[in-house]
C-alpha cells in the first residue's frame, strides 16, 4: 500500500512538473531551464529530461545550426506541435507584416516553422497529430508567401533611365552613324551620336561600380528572403515561390525594357515605321541588348542564387521565369530587322545589332542552362545569322544602286557629285565592321568582275577590301557615263578630275588604305593627271592654233614684213574671242580642290602664256603702228596669266577687268 502511494505521488509530481512547463511555454529557454532545474532537484523527475529537444541525426534542415533537431518522443512532439501552432495562429489573426515588426518576432516564427517540418519529418510522430501540423504548415507558407512578395516588392532597388543609360556608357558602347544623302547629313548624324555620349558621360552615376556589379535589391534583405526561400523550398513549396519570385522580377525586368526604349513591336509594325524613327529604336535595342545581359541578367542571375542557394534547381527555374521572356522580347525585334525591306542606310545599324548580338550570345551561353539555354541561344544564334544575310544582302543592293544611279541632269560647274561624297562616306565605316564584313563577305561574288588592274591586285586582298574594290569600280563607271551628260570635252575631264581625286583624298586620308592599298592610290592619281592632260588638249589645241604662225610666212625678217596684217589681225581676234568665251565659261567650272586647281592654272599658263608672248613679240609690231592697235593686241602676257588664275573657282560670272577689256 505504501509503495502504491509513492507511486501515486511521484505521478502527481510529475504532472504538476508538467503543467508547469506548458504554462511556461511561451518562453522556450525558461521551460528548458526549469526542466532542468526540477530534474536535478529531485531524482524523481529526471525522466522530464526526455521532454528536452534531443539532437537528432540526418537533419535536412536549412537552419540545422539554429533549431535543435527532430523530436522524436510523441509526448514531446504534441508538445512541440501545439508550441508551433499557437506562434502560426497567433500571426494568422493579424494582417501586420512579420518583417515589419521586431527581428525577435520573425526568428521565432520561422522557429515554429522549423518545428512544425522537423515534426512532419520525424518517423516518430504520431500520425494522429500530422493533419494538424499539415495545416499548420499551410498556413504558414501563405504567410511566408505573402511576406516573401512584400519584401521583394518594397525593397527592389529603383531603376531609372539615368541609372541605366550611365550603365550603358559604363559598359563601353559606341555607336557607327548611319551616313545621309550629303556630306552635310553624315557629319550631322556623326555629331548627334558624340552629343548624345557626352551627355550619358556627362550625367554621371554610382549606380553601376568598375565590375559592373549592381544591386537590384537591398543587400540587407537579402538574408531575410533566403530565409523565407529556405523554409518555404525545405517545405516543398518551390514551385509557388518560383511563382512569386518569376512574376516580380519579370515585371522589373519589363519596365527597364520600357526604359531603355525597347517596347513591344509586332513584325508588322517593325517593318511599316519609318527610317528614322526606326533607326533610333535599332539604336536602343543595341543598348538594351548590351545592359539587360550584361549587367541586368547577369545580377538577377547571381541574385538567385543568393536567394535560392539551398536549391540548383529552384535557382535555376526562378532565373529563367525571370529572364526569359525579357530576353525573347530583345530577340524578337532583332528578328524583325532581319527581315525588313533592305536599303543602304540601314546596312551600319544592322552590322552593329549583328555584333551586338554576337557579342552577347557567350554570355547568353554562360547565363541559362538545360532546355532555356537551347531555347535562348539558339533563338539568338539564329537571329544573328538572317542579321547577317541581311548585312550581306543590303550590301549587294547598295552595291547594285550605285552601278545603276541615273541622274537626271548634269552637275554645274562640274563639282563632286553627291552620288561620289555618299558612297566615299559610306565606305569608310566599312573599316569598322572589317572583321565581321570579311565573314559575311568571304568568297562571294555578289559584285562582278572589275577592271583588268583590280582583278590583279584583288587576289591578294580581304573579303572586304576585294567588296570595295568593285564597289569603288562600280562607282567609277557610272562617273564615267556621268560625265558624258556635259557637252563640253574639258568639263567631261573637270568633272572626272574632281570624283577621282575626292575617292583618292577618302582613301589616302581614312584606313580604307589599308583595304584597297597603295597600288590603288597610285593608279588613281595617274588618272587624274591623264584627266588633266585630255582637259589641256580638249580646251585649249584650238585657240593655241591661232597663234602659231601658220600662213605668215617663215622665220625671217623678209617673211614678218611680208606678212598680210588682215591675217594678223583676224588671228589676234580670233585668239581675244576664243580665250574670253574660256574665261566666261571656265570660271564658272569649279574644282574644290585648291591644290589641282592651281596646278590646272600653272598648266595652262604654260602652254598659253609663252605661245602668247612669242607671237606677240614678232607680229605685234605691225599692228602698234597702225590705228586701233589695241582693238586686236588687247591683253599683254600679264593680263592673260591674271585672268587664268581666276578660273575653276565657280564664279558667278567674269570679272570687271575682262569686260572692260572686252
Amino acid at each position: 500500500m505504501a509503495t502504491a502511494t509513492k507511486v501515486d505521488g511521484q505521478d502527481k509530481v510529475i504532472a504538476t512538473a508538467q503543467q508547469i512547463v506548458r504554462s511556461l511555454a511561451t518562453s522556450k529557454n525558461a521551460a528548458e531551464d526549469m526542466i532542468r532545474i526540477l530534474s536535478g532537484f529531485d531524482n524523481r523527475l529526471s525522466s522530464m529530461n526526455d521532454l528536452l529537444p534531443t539532437a537528432g541525426s540526418g537533419c535536412s534542415s536549412p537552419t540545422a545550426g539554429r533549431v535543435d533537431a527532430r523530436r522524436e518522443v510523441p509526448a514531446a512532439g504534441e508538445y512541440h506541435l501545439e508550441e508551433a501552432e499557437e506562434v502560426i495562429q497567433r500571426w494568422e489573426s493579424t494582417d501586420s507584416l512579420l518583417w515589419e515588426a521586431s527581428a525577435e518576432e520573425a526568428v521565432e516564427y520561422l522557429d515554429a516553422v522549423d518545428e512544425l517540418v522537423s515534426l512532419l519529418e520525424s518517423e516518430s510522430f504520431p500520425e494522429e497529430f500530422r493533419a494538424r501540423a499539415e495545416i499548420a504548415v499551410q498556413i504558414a507558407m501563405a504567410r511566408l508567401e505573402d511576406e516573401f512578395r512584400h519584401l521583394m516588392i518594397r525593397n527592389t532597388v529603383p531603376l531609372d533611365s539615368d541609372s541605366l543609360h550611365s550603365s550603358i556608357r559604363r559598359v563601353s558602347l559606341s555607336f557607327t552613324s548611319v551616313p545621309g544623302d550629303s556630306v552635310e547629313d553624315f557629319e550631322e548624324s556623326v555629331d548627334e551620336d558624340q552629343n548624345y555620349e557626352a551627355n550619358l558621360e556627362s550625367r554621371g552615376s554610382s549606380f553601376i561600380s568598375g565590375d559592373r556589379r549592381i544591386d537590384l535589391v537591398l543587400p540587407e534583405v537579402v538574408s531575410d528572403l533566403k530565409e523565407i526561400a529556405d523554409r518555404m523550398i525545405w517545405a516543398g513549396y518551390g514551385k509557388e515561390l518560383c511563382q512569386v519570385y518569376s512574376s516580380i522580377r519579370r515585371d522589373i525586368l519589363d519596365e527597364c525594357l520600357s526604359i531603355l526604349g525597347l517596347e513591344r513591336m509586332s513584325i508588322e509594325e517593325v517593318q511599316r515605321i519609318e527610317w528614322r524613327a526606326l533607326d533610333e529604336k535599332m539604336k536602343k535595342w543595341i543598348q538594351a541588348m548590351k545592359v539587360m545581359v550584361r549587367i541586368l541578367l547577369t545580377e538577377e542571375k547571381r541574385l538567385s542564387e543568393l536567394i535560392f542557394a539551398i536549391s540548383d534547381d529552384i535557382k535555376e527555374e526562378c532565373f529563367t521565369g525571370a529572364a526569359k521572356p525579357c530576353i525573347l522580347q530583345i530577340l524578337n525585334f532583332g528578328d524583325a530587322i532581319s527581315i525588313c525591306q533592305r536599303s543602304s542606310e540601314k546596312l551600319f545599324r544592322i552590322l552593329d545589332m549583328y555584333e551586338a548580338l554576337g557579342n552577347v550570345i557567350p554570355e547568353l551561353h554562360s547565363l541559362f542552362s538545360a532546355e532555356a539555354k537551347n531555347l535562348i541561344c539558339g533563338e539568338a544564334e539564329g537571329i544573328r545569322k538572317r542579321l547577317g544575310d541581311s548585312v550581306r544582302g543590303t550590301f549587294m543592293e547598295f552595291a547594285k544602286d550605285v552601278q545603276k544611279d541615273v541622274s537626271r541632269r548634269p552637275l554645274p560647274g562640274g563639282e563632286i557629285h553627291p552620288l561620289t561624297r555618299y558612297v566615299m562616306n559610306y565606305v569608310k565605316l566599312f573599316v569598322d565592321y572589317s572583321s565581321s564584313l570579311d565573314v559575311l563577305l568571304d568568297d562571294e561574288n555578289v559584285l562582278g568582275g572589275g577592271n583588268g588592274d583590280d582583278t590583279q591586285i584583288s587576289g591578294s586582298m580581304t573579303p572586304v577590301g576585294r567588296s570595295l574594290l568593285m564597289l569603288m569600280s562600280y562607282l567609277e563607271s557610272n562617273l564615267d557615263e556621268k560625265s558624258k551628260h556635259y557637252e563640253d570635252g574639258g568639263l567631261q575631264c573637270i568633272f572626272l578630275m574632281n570624283n577621282i581625286l575626292y575617292m583618292v583624298q577618302k582613301v589616302r586620308d581614312s584606313e580604307l588604305l589599308g583595304l584597297l592599298g597603295d597600288n590603288w592610290v597610285r593608279r588613281h592619281r595617274a588618272q587624274v593627271k591623264q584627266y588633266a592632260n585630255s582637259y589641256l588638249r580638249a580646251s585649249w589645241t584650238k585657240i593655241l592654233s591661232y597663234l602659231k604662225d601658220d600662213g605668215l610666212g617663215g622665220s625671217g625678217s623678209s617673211s614678218l614684213s611680208g606678212a598680210p596684217k588682215r591675217t594678223i589681225k583676224e588671228k589676234f581676234k580670233s585668239f581675244n574671242l576664243a580665250f574670253e568665251e574660256i574665261y566666261r565659261t571656265q570660271t564658272t567650272w569649279k574644282v574644290p580642290d585648291s591644290e589641282l586647281r592651281d596646278d590646272l592654272c600653272i598648266s595652262i599658263s604654260e602652254r598659253v602664256i609663252p605661245a602668247y608672248r612669242a607671237f606677240l613679240g614678232r607680229f605685234g609690231v605691225q599692228l602698234e603702228a597702225g590705228r586701233q592697235a589695241e582693238k586686236y593686241i588687247k591683253y599683254t602676257a600679264e593680263e592673260l596669266e591674271q585672268f587664268i588664275s581666276e578660273f575653276f573657282k565657280g564664279s558667278s560670272g567674269p570679272s570687271n577687268l575682262l569686260r572692260k577689256k572686252a
